[in-house]
Protein backbone atom coordinates (compact mmCIF):
# COMPACT_ATOMS: atom_id res chain seq x y z
CA UNK A 1 0.00 0.00 0.00
CA UNK A 2 1.47 3.34 -0.69
CA UNK A 3 -0.67 6.55 0.43
CA UNK A 4 -0.11 10.01 -0.33
CA UNK A 5 -3.06 12.47 0.35
CA UNK A 6 -1.67 16.06 -0.13
CA UNK A 7 -2.91 19.81 1.69
CA UNK A 8 -6.20 20.89 1.79
CA UNK A 9 -6.55 23.45 -0.84
CA UNK A 10 -6.35 26.64 0.23
CA UNK A 11 -7.54 30.40 -0.86
CA UNK A 12 -6.34 33.97 -0.31
CA UNK A 13 -8.63 36.01 2.80
CA UNK A 14 -7.83 39.20 4.05
CA UNK A 15 -7.92 39.52 7.88
CA UNK A 16 -6.92 43.58 7.73
CA UNK A 17 -9.98 44.04 9.60
CA UNK A 18 -10.04 41.27 12.03
CA UNK A 19 -6.79 41.79 13.20
CA UNK A 20 -6.87 45.59 13.74
CA UNK A 21 -10.35 45.15 15.98
CA UNK A 22 -8.68 42.35 18.01
CA UNK A 23 -5.78 44.33 18.54
CA UNK A 24 -7.82 47.26 19.61
CA UNK A 25 -10.54 45.44 21.29
CA UNK A 26 -8.28 42.40 22.71
CA UNK A 27 -10.53 40.03 21.33
CA UNK A 28 -13.53 41.83 20.22
CA UNK A 29 -17.06 40.62 19.67
CA UNK A 30 -18.27 42.67 16.37
CA UNK A 31 -21.97 42.01 17.42
CA UNK A 32 -21.08 43.37 20.82
CA UNK A 33 -19.01 46.04 20.07
CA UNK A 34 -19.33 49.81 19.14
CA UNK A 35 -16.93 50.64 16.07
CA UNK A 36 -15.26 54.02 15.25
CA UNK A 37 -14.17 55.92 12.40
CA UNK A 38 -11.05 54.25 11.90
CA UNK A 39 -12.95 51.00 12.60
CA UNK A 40 -14.33 51.39 9.48
CA UNK A 41 -11.88 52.84 7.34
CA UNK A 42 -10.13 49.18 7.81
CA UNK A 43 -12.90 47.39 7.06
CA UNK A 44 -13.02 49.50 4.27
CA UNK A 45 -9.93 48.12 3.21
CA UNK A 46 -10.23 44.80 4.01
CA UNK A 47 -13.46 44.77 1.95
CA UNK A 48 -11.30 45.83 -1.33
CA UNK A 49 -8.43 43.47 -0.93
CA UNK A 50 -10.66 40.88 -0.15
CA UNK A 51 -12.30 41.82 -3.75
CA UNK A 52 -8.87 41.91 -5.58
CA UNK A 53 -8.26 38.22 -3.59
CA UNK A 54 -11.96 36.90 -4.77
CA UNK A 55 -10.90 37.03 -8.40
CA UNK A 56 -7.35 35.78 -8.09
CA UNK A 57 -9.57 32.77 -5.88
CA UNK A 58 -11.30 32.56 -8.95
CA UNK A 59 -8.95 32.29 -11.21
CA UNK A 60 -6.58 30.26 -9.88
CA UNK A 61 -7.24 28.80 -5.95
CA UNK A 62 -10.74 27.71 -6.51
CA UNK A 63 -9.90 25.57 -9.55
CA UNK A 64 -7.06 23.24 -7.44
CA UNK A 65 -8.38 19.98 -6.07
CA UNK A 66 -6.47 18.25 -2.89
CA UNK A 67 -4.06 15.56 -4.36
CA UNK A 68 -4.88 11.75 -3.92
CA UNK A 69 -2.71 9.06 -5.03
CA UNK A 70 -3.48 6.00 -3.19
CA UNK A 71 -2.02 2.64 -4.51
CA UNK A 72 -3.34 -0.82 -3.09
CA UNK A 73 -2.02 -4.04 -2.90
CA UNK A 74 -3.37 -7.52 -3.28
CA UNK A 75 -1.88 -8.52 0.41
CA UNK A 76 -4.01 -5.24 1.76
CA UNK A 77 -6.91 -6.84 1.64
CA UNK A 78 -6.23 -10.28 2.97
CA UNK A 79 -6.56 -9.14 6.46
CA UNK A 80 -7.93 -5.93 5.29
CA UNK A 81 -9.70 -4.75 8.87
CA UNK A 82 -5.80 -5.33 10.34
CA UNK A 83 -4.06 -3.31 7.75
CA UNK A 84 -6.63 -0.60 8.43
CA UNK A 85 -5.77 -0.35 12.09
CA UNK A 86 -2.33 0.25 11.72
CA UNK A 87 -3.22 3.69 9.89
CA UNK A 88 -5.96 4.96 11.87
CA UNK A 89 -4.11 4.47 15.30
CA UNK A 90 -1.53 7.63 14.93
CA UNK A 91 -4.75 9.42 13.13
CA UNK A 92 -6.63 9.16 16.02
CA UNK A 93 -3.62 9.67 18.61
CA UNK A 94 -2.78 12.89 16.37
CA UNK A 95 -6.60 13.70 16.59
CA UNK A 96 -6.84 13.83 20.45
CA UNK A 97 -3.92 15.47 20.67
CA UNK A 98 -4.37 18.75 18.76
CA UNK A 99 -8.37 18.59 18.80
CA UNK A 100 -9.52 22.22 19.56
CA UNK A 101 -13.26 20.70 19.96
CA UNK A 102 -15.48 17.89 21.07
CA UNK A 103 -19.06 16.87 19.65
CA UNK A 104 -21.94 15.91 20.98
CA UNK A 105 -21.39 12.30 23.04
CA UNK A 106 -24.47 10.35 23.59
CA UNK A 107 -25.03 9.60 27.37
CA UNK A 108 -25.31 6.01 26.99
CA UNK A 109 -21.88 5.59 25.02
CA UNK A 110 -19.99 6.80 28.20
CA UNK A 111 -20.05 5.07 31.62
CA UNK A 112 -22.17 6.45 34.24
CA UNK A 113 -19.91 8.66 35.87
CA UNK A 114 -19.53 10.66 32.96
CA UNK A 115 -23.22 11.06 31.94
CA UNK A 116 -24.74 14.96 32.47
CA UNK A 117 -27.44 15.25 34.94
CA UNK A 118 -30.59 16.03 33.77
CA UNK A 119 -30.70 19.32 34.39
CA UNK A 120 -27.54 19.75 32.49
CA UNK A 121 -29.69 18.21 29.63
CA UNK A 122 -31.98 20.70 29.71
CA UNK A 123 -29.65 23.50 29.67
CA UNK A 124 -27.46 22.07 26.40
CA UNK A 125 -31.36 21.10 24.66
CA UNK A 126 -32.42 25.06 25.67
CA UNK A 127 -28.96 27.02 25.61
CA UNK A 128 -26.66 25.19 23.57
CA UNK A 129 -23.92 24.59 27.33
CA UNK A 130 -21.92 22.25 27.43
CA UNK A 131 -21.48 20.79 30.79
CA UNK A 132 -18.10 20.24 33.29
CA UNK A 133 -17.68 16.84 31.61
CA UNK A 134 -18.35 17.59 27.55
CA UNK A 135 -14.82 17.02 27.04
CA UNK A 136 -14.35 14.18 29.52
CA UNK A 137 -17.15 12.34 27.21
CA UNK A 138 -15.15 12.97 24.05
CA UNK A 139 -11.48 11.78 25.89
CA UNK A 140 -13.02 9.04 27.04
CA UNK A 141 -14.96 7.56 23.73
CA UNK A 142 -11.24 8.59 21.60
CA UNK A 143 -9.05 6.39 23.85
CA UNK A 144 -11.73 3.43 23.64
CA UNK A 145 -11.37 3.75 19.77
CA UNK A 146 -7.88 3.77 20.63
CA UNK A 147 -7.17 0.91 22.44
CA UNK A 148 -9.19 -0.86 20.28
CA UNK A 149 -7.71 -0.43 17.52
CA UNK A 150 -4.06 -1.01 18.76
CA UNK A 151 -5.09 -4.53 19.90
CA UNK A 152 -6.47 -5.16 16.38
CA UNK A 153 -2.72 -4.22 15.87
CA UNK A 154 -1.67 -7.06 17.98
CA UNK A 155 -0.99 -10.51 16.58
CA UNK A 156 -2.61 -13.15 18.98
CA UNK A 157 -4.17 -10.84 21.89
CA UNK A 158 -6.09 -13.85 22.97
CA UNK A 159 -3.03 -15.09 24.51
CA UNK A 160 -3.38 -12.63 27.10
CA UNK A 161 -6.11 -15.11 28.27
CA UNK A 162 -4.25 -18.72 28.40
CA UNK A 163 -1.32 -20.82 29.01
CA UNK A 164 -0.36 -24.36 28.13
CA UNK A 165 1.85 -26.30 30.53
CA UNK A 166 5.70 -26.69 29.22
CA UNK A 167 5.23 -30.05 28.04
CA UNK A 168 2.17 -29.04 25.80
CA UNK A 169 2.02 -30.97 22.35
CA UNK A 170 0.08 -29.42 19.36
CA UNK A 171 -3.93 -29.97 19.68
CA UNK A 172 -3.78 -29.88 23.94
CA UNK A 173 -5.88 -27.52 25.60
CA UNK A 174 -4.93 -24.81 27.13
CA UNK A 175 -4.03 -25.37 30.84
CA UNK A 176 -5.66 -22.22 32.38
CA UNK A 177 -7.92 -20.01 30.00
CA UNK A 178 -9.59 -17.10 31.23
CA UNK A 179 -12.83 -17.21 28.77
CA UNK A 180 -14.56 -14.58 30.16
CA UNK A 181 -11.60 -12.27 30.33
CA UNK A 182 -11.24 -13.21 26.36
CA UNK A 183 -14.81 -12.04 25.86
CA UNK A 184 -14.96 -9.01 27.83
CA UNK A 185 -11.62 -7.87 25.83
CA UNK A 186 -13.43 -9.08 22.11
CA UNK A 187 -16.92 -6.74 23.54
CA UNK A 188 -14.42 -3.54 24.42
CA UNK A 189 -12.94 -3.79 21.31
CA UNK A 190 -16.44 -4.27 19.12
CA UNK A 191 -17.36 -1.47 21.17
CA UNK A 192 -14.33 0.91 20.15
CA UNK A 193 -15.12 -0.01 16.78
CA UNK A 194 -18.86 0.86 16.87
CA UNK A 195 -18.02 3.68 18.42
CA UNK A 196 -15.40 4.71 15.51
CA UNK A 197 -18.44 3.83 13.03
CA UNK A 198 -20.93 6.19 14.88
CA UNK A 199 -18.64 9.17 15.61
CA UNK A 200 -16.73 8.79 12.24
CA UNK A 201 -18.61 12.34 10.94
CA UNK A 202 -17.03 14.26 13.78
CA UNK A 203 -12.98 13.09 13.68
CA UNK A 204 -12.32 16.00 12.03
CA UNK A 205 -10.11 19.06 13.89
Amino acid sequence: MKVKIGKYPSCLMSSIYTRHMNKKYDNFLLEDQIKDYEDYVFEAIEDGVQSVYNIINWLWFDRRKQKVNIQIDKHDTWSMDHTLAHIIVPMLKQLKEHTHGAPYVYPEDVPTELRPTKQELLAYTKKGESDPKWFDRWDWVMDEMIWAFEQKCRDGWESDYYEFSDDYAIGDQPSKWDKDGMDNHQSRMTNGFKLFGKYYENLWD
